[in-house]
């Protein structure tokens, strides 16, 4: 029989790639943070300050990325709408978590017929498109940051349910949770004080990886003009408005945004997949026990 197991070359090449992508990764989240953090006070600028006699000028030393079709700085509009997208995606994906990881908990603890009626909550809510639920949740509200949040947030639970519903039910078999039961623990008990705490690190791993989805979330709900109001800054503002910029041959209004939203979605998977492959290791050496 043939040995399938990979050649030490492909092996130390495989683990130069993962730490290159995790270099990487870790280089374009501390620009991001650095810039977001840095780049307002320095500036000495008002993101909102209108100056048509500038208006769509390329990239120069003056405005690195140009100015839009008002005469706005474009970096410093980018930085101001990252920092928004970056809060909104991570306030919602906390807040998805935290419901994905109660829901999930109540339907794998108790098992039974909890279990049945609320997975079965889970896949109808499923059934729906997660970016018309969320038009449906803020056409509820004005225009605003909350309103985006609370969208993302109430759509974007149910993959954390399953996830922590199926690491509870793997749980679940484990013999000090028998040796808990036997000992006179309830089922809140042991739910609390052993199930949750073996599930910690999968639900943080799903808030990583939904915080580029909450961000790439309000981006389009901005850009369907049922997200943020127009004039404040955000990703899915700024590629919007420069929609007619693009047609007549501006190029620099819709690139620079785009590229805040894809490397630091691409930064956030690379970590997110280490942090996977940390884990998986563990996770195998703990069910062998």
């Amino acid at each position: 029989m043939a040995d399938t197991r990979p050649s030490p070359r492909k092996k130390a090449l495989g683990r130069s790639t993962r730490i290159l992508r995790v270099r990487t990764s870790v280089i374009i989240m501390a620009v991001v943070v650095l810039a977001v953090v840095l780049v307002p006070p320095l500036a000495q600028l008002d993101q909102q300050a209108v100056d048509l006699a500038r208006k769509l000028q390329p990239p120069s030393w003056e405005h690195p990325f140009g100015t839009d079709d008002v005469g706005r700085d474009l970096l410093l509009r980018c930085v101001y709408g990252l920092r928004v997208s970056l809060m909104v995606g991570a306030v919602a994906a906390l807040a998805a978590t935290l419901i994905g990881t109660a829901v999930g908990a109540v339907a794998g603890a108790f098992g039974g017929w909890t279990d049945r009626v609320v997975m079965r909550l889970v896949d109808t809510c499923s059934s729906v498109p997660h970016l018309l639920l969320g038009i449906f949740v803020v056409a509820m509200f004005r225009p605003g940051v909350w309103p985006v949040v609370v969208s993302v947030a109430l759509t974007h639970w149910l993959s954390t349910a399953r996830i922590v519903r199926s690491e509870i039910l793997s749980l679940r078999s484990r013999p000090f949770i028998d040796a808990a039961i036997s000992g006179g623990a309830s089922r809140w008990r042991v739910t609390v004080r052993h199930l949750l705490p073996g599930v910690v690190p999968q639900a943080g791993l799903a808030a990583v990886l939904m915080v580029p989805h909450a961000m790439w979330h309000e981006s389009a709900l901005s850009f369907l003009g049922l997200g943020l109001p127009a004039h404040q800054a955000s990703l899915g503002n700024l590629v919007q408005s420069a929609r007619g910029s693009l047609l007549a041959g501006d190029w620099w209004p819709t690139l620079f945004p785009g590229l805040f939203l894809i490397l630091p979605t691409l930064a956030i998977a690379g970590l997110a997949g280490a942090w996977r492959e940390r884990l998986s290791p563990r996770r195998r050496s703990e069910l062998m026990l």
